[in-house]
Protein backbone atom coordinates (compact mmCIF):
# COMPACT_ATOMS: atom_id res chain seq x y z
CA UNK A 1 0.00 0.00 0.00
CA UNK A 2 1.53 3.02 -1.08
CA UNK A 3 1.67 5.95 1.56
CA UNK A 4 -0.91 8.11 -0.26
CA UNK A 5 -3.67 5.70 0.42
CA UNK A 6 -2.31 5.33 3.54
CA UNK A 7 -2.84 9.04 4.59
CA UNK A 8 -6.38 8.67 2.86
CA UNK A 9 -7.10 5.50 5.65
CA UNK A 10 -6.17 7.80 8.48
CA UNK A 11 -8.46 10.31 7.18
CA UNK A 12 -11.60 8.27 7.19
CA UNK A 13 -11.18 7.99 10.85
CA UNK A 14 -12.00 11.44 12.13
CA UNK A 15 -15.01 10.96 9.16
CA UNK A 16 -16.28 7.56 11.11
CA UNK A 17 -15.99 9.87 14.50
CA UNK A 18 -17.97 12.48 12.94
CA UNK A 19 -20.46 10.31 11.04
CA UNK A 20 -21.03 7.97 14.76
CA UNK A 21 -21.80 11.00 16.17
CA UNK A 22 -24.29 12.49 13.53
CA UNK A 23 -25.94 8.76 13.81
CA UNK A 24 -26.66 9.29 17.40
CA UNK A 25 -28.87 12.10 17.99
CA UNK A 26 -31.53 9.79 15.15
CA UNK A 27 -32.15 7.51 18.04
CA UNK A 28 -31.01 9.54 21.81
CA UNK A 29 -32.11 12.74 22.60
CA UNK A 30 -30.02 14.70 24.87
CA UNK A 31 -31.13 17.96 26.93
CA UNK A 32 -28.95 21.09 25.84
CA UNK A 33 -26.94 21.06 28.65
CA UNK A 34 -25.37 17.59 28.39
CA UNK A 35 -24.78 18.55 24.73
CA UNK A 36 -23.30 21.62 26.31
CA UNK A 37 -21.07 18.62 28.25
CA UNK A 38 -20.10 17.34 25.17
CA UNK A 39 -19.10 20.29 23.37
CA UNK A 40 -16.51 21.35 26.61
CA UNK A 41 -14.85 17.64 26.17
CA UNK A 42 -14.88 18.61 22.25
CA UNK A 43 -12.92 22.00 23.25
CA UNK A 44 -10.60 19.88 25.68
CA UNK A 45 -9.41 17.55 22.80
CA UNK A 46 -8.73 20.49 20.06
CA UNK A 47 -7.08 22.10 22.45
CA UNK A 48 -4.86 19.53 23.53
CA UNK A 49 -4.41 18.47 20.13
CA UNK A 50 -2.76 22.32 19.67
CA UNK A 51 -1.01 22.40 22.62
CA UNK A 52 0.41 19.37 23.20
CA UNK A 53 1.67 18.29 19.53
CA UNK A 54 0.94 20.81 16.74
CA UNK A 55 2.63 23.96 18.06
CA UNK A 56 5.24 21.68 20.10
CA UNK A 57 6.41 20.34 17.22
CA UNK A 58 5.84 23.40 14.67
CA UNK A 59 8.20 25.50 16.72
CA UNK A 60 10.84 23.05 16.60
CA UNK A 61 11.12 23.52 12.65
CA UNK A 62 13.65 25.72 13.43
CA UNK A 63 12.18 29.03 11.85
CA UNK A 64 9.66 30.74 14.72
CA UNK A 65 8.52 33.58 12.62
CA UNK A 66 7.46 31.57 9.52
CA UNK A 67 5.65 29.14 12.30
CA UNK A 68 3.57 32.13 14.35
CA UNK A 69 2.92 34.34 10.66
CA UNK A 70 0.85 30.84 9.64
CA UNK A 71 -0.24 30.51 13.26
CA UNK A 72 -2.36 33.95 13.13
CA UNK A 73 -3.26 33.34 8.86
CA UNK A 74 -4.96 30.16 9.86
CA UNK A 75 -7.01 32.22 12.60
CA UNK A 76 -7.58 34.88 9.97
CA UNK A 77 -8.52 32.90 7.44
CA UNK A 78 -11.33 31.31 9.41
CA UNK A 79 -12.23 34.67 10.67
CA UNK A 80 -13.32 35.68 6.83
CA UNK A 81 -15.16 32.51 6.87
CA UNK A 82 -17.05 32.90 9.74
CA UNK A 83 -18.05 36.60 8.68
CA UNK A 84 -18.73 34.62 5.13
CA UNK A 85 -21.00 32.53 7.30
CA UNK A 86 -22.82 34.86 9.88
CA UNK A 87 -24.08 37.59 6.96
CA UNK A 88 -25.48 34.18 5.16
CA UNK A 89 -27.29 33.50 8.15
CA UNK A 90 -28.09 36.99 8.62
CA UNK A 91 -29.65 37.17 5.08
CA UNK A 92 -31.33 34.06 5.61
CA UNK A 93 -35.17 34.05 5.89
CA UNK A 94 -35.76 30.83 7.06
CA UNK A 95 -34.42 28.85 9.73
CA UNK A 96 -33.09 25.87 7.15
CA UNK A 97 -31.39 28.38 5.31
CA UNK A 98 -29.27 29.50 8.23
CA UNK A 99 -28.71 26.03 9.10
CA UNK A 100 -27.16 25.65 5.87
CA UNK A 101 -24.55 28.26 6.58
CA UNK A 102 -23.81 27.12 9.55
CA UNK A 103 -23.04 23.56 8.29
CA UNK A 104 -20.53 25.32 6.15
CA UNK A 105 -18.40 26.50 9.18
CA UNK A 106 -19.02 22.61 10.00
CA UNK A 107 -17.11 21.75 6.57
CA UNK A 108 -14.51 24.42 7.15
CA UNK A 109 -13.59 22.11 10.19
CA UNK A 110 -13.36 19.05 8.55
CA UNK A 111 -11.52 20.20 5.66
CA UNK A 112 -9.02 21.28 8.26
CA UNK A 113 -8.77 17.73 9.72
CA UNK A 114 -7.99 16.69 6.56
CA UNK A 115 -5.41 19.55 5.58
CA UNK A 116 -3.66 18.76 9.08
CA UNK A 117 -3.65 14.59 8.64
CA UNK A 118 -2.50 14.61 4.94
CA UNK A 119 0.38 17.18 6.27
CA UNK A 120 1.55 15.47 9.34
CA UNK A 121 1.83 11.99 7.90
CA UNK A 122 4.15 13.36 5.48
CA UNK A 123 6.04 14.55 9.29
CA UNK A 124 5.32 11.14 10.31
CA UNK A 125 2.87 8.36 9.78
CA UNK A 126 2.69 8.10 13.45
CA UNK A 127 1.79 11.45 13.63
CA UNK A 128 -0.42 11.39 10.84
CA UNK A 129 -2.31 8.73 12.98
CA UNK A 130 -1.75 10.17 16.46
CA UNK A 131 -3.41 13.35 15.35
CA UNK A 132 -6.37 11.44 13.26
CA UNK A 133 -7.20 9.81 16.55
CA UNK A 134 -7.51 12.99 17.91
CA UNK A 135 -10.07 14.16 16.02
CA UNK A 136 -12.39 11.30 16.28
CA UNK A 137 -12.94 11.98 19.68
CA UNK A 138 -13.54 15.77 19.03
CA UNK A 139 -15.53 14.84 16.21
CA UNK A 140 -18.05 12.57 17.86
CA UNK A 141 -19.37 14.82 20.35
CA UNK A 142 -19.29 18.09 18.08
CA UNK A 143 -20.88 16.19 15.13
CA UNK A 144 -23.89 15.18 17.71
CA UNK A 145 -24.33 18.60 18.62
CA UNK A 146 -24.27 19.98 15.17
CA UNK A 147 -27.03 17.24 13.71
CA UNK A 148 -29.17 17.60 16.69
CA UNK A 149 -29.90 21.22 15.79
CA UNK A 150 -30.11 20.45 12.33
CA UNK A 151 -32.62 18.40 13.87
CA UNK A 152 -33.91 21.25 16.19
CA UNK A 153 -34.15 23.58 13.26
CA UNK A 154 -36.56 21.32 11.34
CA UNK A 155 -34.58 19.76 8.93
CA UNK A 156 -35.83 16.53 8.08
CA UNK A 157 -34.22 12.90 8.60
CA UNK A 158 -33.32 11.87 5.11
CA UNK A 159 -31.33 15.42 4.58
CA UNK A 160 -29.66 14.97 7.60
CA UNK A 161 -27.98 11.39 7.15
CA UNK A 162 -27.02 12.87 3.40
CA UNK A 163 -25.45 15.80 5.68
CA UNK A 164 -24.28 13.69 8.02
CA UNK A 165 -22.64 10.99 5.41
CA UNK A 166 -21.57 13.84 3.43
CA UNK A 167 -18.51 14.68 5.99
CA UNK A 168 -16.28 12.37 4.07
CA UNK A 169 -15.82 14.90 0.95
CA UNK A 170 -13.75 18.15 2.60
CA UNK A 171 -11.96 15.60 4.97
CA UNK A 172 -10.45 13.65 2.24
CA UNK A 173 -10.25 17.22 -0.27
CA UNK A 174 -8.57 18.57 3.19
CA UNK A 175 -5.99 15.39 3.30
CA UNK A 176 -5.29 15.14 -0.60
CA UNK A 177 -4.46 18.93 -0.75
CA UNK A 178 -2.33 18.30 2.28
CA UNK A 179 -0.31 15.53 0.90
CA UNK A 180 -0.01 17.27 -2.09
CA UNK A 181 0.62 20.60 -1.64
CA UNK A 182 3.99 19.93 0.84
CA UNK A 183 5.22 16.78 -0.45
CA UNK A 184 8.80 17.53 -1.18
CA UNK A 185 9.20 20.67 0.30
CA UNK A 186 10.85 21.46 3.07
CA UNK A 187 10.34 20.54 6.94
CA UNK A 188 9.71 24.36 7.39
CA UNK A 189 6.69 24.68 4.68
CA UNK A 190 5.02 21.07 6.20
CA UNK A 191 5.08 23.02 9.82
CA UNK A 192 4.14 25.98 9.09
CA UNK A 193 0.69 24.56 6.97
CA UNK A 194 0.59 22.45 10.48
CA UNK A 195 0.66 26.23 12.13
CA UNK A 196 -1.99 27.06 9.78
CA UNK A 197 -4.56 24.59 10.84
CA UNK A 198 -3.96 25.02 14.54
CA UNK A 199 -4.80 28.56 14.27
CA UNK A 200 -7.97 27.74 12.51
CA UNK A 201 -8.45 25.19 15.05
CA UNK A 202 -7.89 27.54 17.87
CA UNK A 203 -10.18 30.42 16.30
CA UNK A 204 -13.41 27.97 15.26
CA UNK A 205 -13.23 27.13 19.11
CA UNK A 206 -13.14 30.15 20.75
CA UNK A 207 -15.55 32.01 18.40
CA UNK A 208 -17.73 29.29 17.42
CA UNK A 209 -17.47 25.92 20.40
CA UNK A 210 -16.66 27.69 23.24
CA UNK A 211 -19.87 30.06 22.87
CA UNK A 212 -22.08 27.26 21.73
CA UNK A 213 -21.56 25.49 25.19
CA UNK A 214 -22.35 28.10 27.05
CA UNK A 215 -25.56 29.30 25.27
CA UNK A 216 -28.09 27.14 27.49
CA UNK A 217 -26.69 27.98 30.72
CA UNK A 218 -23.32 26.00 32.26
CA UNK A 219 -23.73 22.75 33.07
CA UNK A 220 -22.64 20.81 35.73
CA UNK A 221 -19.51 19.29 35.44
CA UNK A 222 -18.66 21.30 32.37
CA UNK A 223 -14.94 22.51 33.63
CA UNK A 224 -14.68 18.10 34.00
CA UNK A 225 -15.67 17.18 31.06
CA UNK A 226 -13.21 20.04 29.67
CA UNK A 227 -10.26 18.69 31.71
CA UNK A 228 -11.62 15.29 30.83
CA UNK A 229 -11.05 16.01 27.19
CA UNK A 230 -7.95 17.64 27.51
CA UNK A 231 -6.28 14.41 29.50
CA UNK A 232 -8.13 11.65 26.96
CA UNK A 233 -5.87 13.44 24.12
CA UNK A 234 -2.88 13.24 26.11
CA UNK A 235 -3.02 9.79 27.34
CA UNK A 236 -3.67 9.20 23.66
CA UNK A 237 -0.43 11.43 22.71
CA UNK A 238 1.86 9.62 25.62
CA UNK A 239 1.09 6.25 24.59
CA UNK A 240 1.25 6.55 20.59
CA UNK A 241 4.52 8.55 20.58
Amino acid sequence: MNEFMVVILLALLPVAGSVIGGIAPEFFKISPKNLGLALHATTGIILAVISIELIPRSLEAGNPFVIILAFIAGGIFFILIDQFIHIQTRLSSSDKKGAWAIYLGILVDLFTDGLMIGTSSLISLQLGFLLALGQVSANIPGSFASIAKFKDRGVNQKRRIILNFSSVIPVLIGATAGYWLVKGEPEIVKFALLSFTAGILLTVTVEEIIPESHRDGEARLAALAFIGGFALFALISSYVT
